[in-house]
């Protein structure tokens, strides 16, 4: 038993469902959209789904198919 489609209720209550922040094709059901597109707007670390910050080896498993 889950969400099948998000709820667009009062932000920072239960009442809505969590943003995805994450690429579209991995966005669970019951998520909100997010407000902005996380593949051309950076995030708060400066980084972008389509272009990820890698400075170590450990950074190399941040995403696939790089």
């Amino acid at each position: 038993m889950g969400i099948d489609s998000p709820k667009d209720g009062a932000a920072g209550t239960t009442n809505q469902s969590p943003r995805w922040e994450g690429p579209l094709e991995n966005k669970p059901r019951g998520y909100l959209p997010a407000k902005d597109d996380p593949d051309t707007e950076e995030d708060a670390v400066g980084e972008t789904n389509a272009d990820p910050v890698k400075r170590k080896v450990t950074d190399a498993m941040k995403t696939k198919g790089d």
